[in-house]
């Protein structure tokens, strides 16, 4: 072979290792990614080819279907009552890759292109069916999410429910929301534009507020330092702690005050229990820094603090739902810890998570993974396995969970009346975060659980941009949400 020939040669054999190379690469590394970007037509028309899964309520009330039509699609994807479950579903687009709810955690099941659904697929093959996704059953109580989503109104907030003892969602309401009906239209210039308009919404509908949103939690806090406080022994409900009417944040000439003169004390002291019943913003500011920021992050981390909370999917599933990190800030000077504990200062959290530590407290000090999946239903009408409850830590002891209950039902019957429930003992927390230029402005909260003797619910609220006290501003929303919820 001359030398030109084996040039020649080289120069082929070189050609088809990198188009081997290249092709390994495409049909591995980046197979996942090119399937699943909106520019693919032909894995869009493979998605709507077969009647994508639907997504329940746990009532069995449709949440989300795909009907046939006469268009190169072949189904359409439709929502009912699209704006009230769009925190629970996200959407499903022509135009854009589904990034949220379960639409997005469950997507791979929703398609019928799930290993758990192989087999499946290869009788559909023989037989000549329809390759069709399964059915994702959430926990969601259509009543309960009404409820929440009515009382909060237009009001830029969050509202959740939870079962304490499994950690099922029942309800996920986010204000302002919108409508995945018009990013589900096949045509492509109409969904692009509505979801061009959504993303430019200075409100942000699209923002799921109970899991994605930040906000400081206020005196609803007081409910971790206290639980912190119980669990380190040194303290009881009657201990006499530092209160007062006024409390100077250390290292500065900065003075921090009582809503309430109750919160005060006597002789510059007050029990754990008037503590927490009046909200005294100089005994928990000043509790938080004798117990020491190391004391109250750790009560936080185990409640799900400084960690992100994944509620549904896997990556085999799709793209997971999670929470972002609710946060307490750690080796901070005392007058930023004495803030941090009564929720203000940078102590930040989700509406999920203000949601987990009432359920935490009503479960017996354990914290149960948040779920939105009860099970997964394939075509045939078999099911996957139930989601079971998990634990996910065991934040504090029975007794400590006895002792903040007996707290927080004195912060109903002494502080806040006005959250009572005729004949149901009530266990809750408000709080009024201040926020804005000068602190004009609140973030109204309250969190909590019922019956306090046999809990069956645990709800947090938070209303934003609020002229009100959180007992005010959330808690009627909480008390319809409990009330509806004991009436099933």
């Amino acid at each position: 072979m001359n030398k030109s020939l084996r040039q020649l040669f080289t120069a082929v054999l070189v050609l088809f290792v990198v188009l081997g190379i290249s092709s390994s690469i495409i049909m591995t590394v980046q197979s996942n990614s090119l399937s699943h970007d909106a520019r693919n037509t032909r894995s869009l028309y493979h998605m709507y080819g077969a009647p994508r899964g639907a997504i329940l309520a746990s009532d069995g009330t449709v949440l989300a279907k795909s009907d046939p039509v006469n268009d190169a699609f072949s189904y359409q994807r439709s929502y009912a009552n699209g704006a009230l479950y769009a925190p629970v579903t996200g959407y499903f687009s022509v135009t854009q890759n589904a990034d949220r709810g379960i639409e997005a955690s469950e997507n791979d099941l929703l398609t019928g292109e799930s290993n758990a659904l192989f087999w499946q697929r290869i009788k559909a093959v023989f037989t000549g069916e329809e390759n069709r996704g399964a059915s994702i059953e959430t926990s969601i109580n259509t009543t309960l999410q009404t409820v929440a989503a009515q009382e909060l109104g237009d009001q830029d907030g969050s509202v959740v429910a939870i079962e304490p003892s499994t950690g099922r969602i029942l309800a996920m309401v986010s204000s302002p929301s919108y409508d995945p009906n018009a990013l589900a239209t096949h045509d492509t210039g109409s969904a692009s534009k509505a979801y061009t308009e959504l993303v430019n919404d200075d409100s942000n509908p699209m923002l799921n507020r109970a899991t994605s949103q930040l906000y400081p939690p206020g005196s609803t806090f007081k409910t971790v330092v206290a639980a912190a406080a119980l669990e380190s022994g040194k303290y009881q409900l009657d201990s006499q702690i530092p209160a007062g009417s006024a409390y100077t944040l250390p290292g500065t000439q900065t003075e921090l005050t009582n809503s309430s003169s109750l919160g005060d004390g006597s002789d510059g002291k007050i029990s754990l229990k008037s503590a927490m019943a009046y909200s005294s913003n100089t005994a928990f500011a000043q509790l938080g820094v004798a117990l020491g920021d190391e004391t109250v992050s750790d009560m936080a981390k185990k409640l799900g603090f400084d960690s992100t909370i994944t509620i549904d999917g896997a990556d085999s599933t799709g793209l997971p739902m999670r929470a972002v990190a609710s946060r307490f800030p750690q080796n901070v000077a005392g007058d930023k810890l004495a803030l941090a504990s009564i929720g203000q200062g940078d102590t930040l959290v989700t509406p999920l998570q203000n949601a987990m530590v009432a359920a935490a407290v009503a479960n017996k000090g354990k914290v149960m993974k948040p779920t939105l999946v009860d099970r997964v239903r394939f075509s045939d009408l078999s099911v996957l396995p139930d989601t079971k409850p998990q634990v996910m830590s065991t934040a504090f002891s029975e007794d400590t969970a006895k002792k903040l209950t007996e707290a927080m039902e004195a912060v109903v019957t002494e502080g806040n009346p006005n959250l009572e429930i005729p004949g149901v003992r009530v266990a809750a927390k408000t709080g009024t975060a201040q926020i804005g230029v000068d602190n004009s402005s609140i973030d109204g909260w309250t969190i909590g659980f019922a019956p306090a003797d046999n809990p069956k619910i645990a709800v947090a609220v938070v209303v934003h941009n609020v002229d009100l006290y959180g007992s005010f501003a959330a808690g009627p929303i909480m008390t319809a949400v409990m009330k509806e919820a004991l009436k099933q």
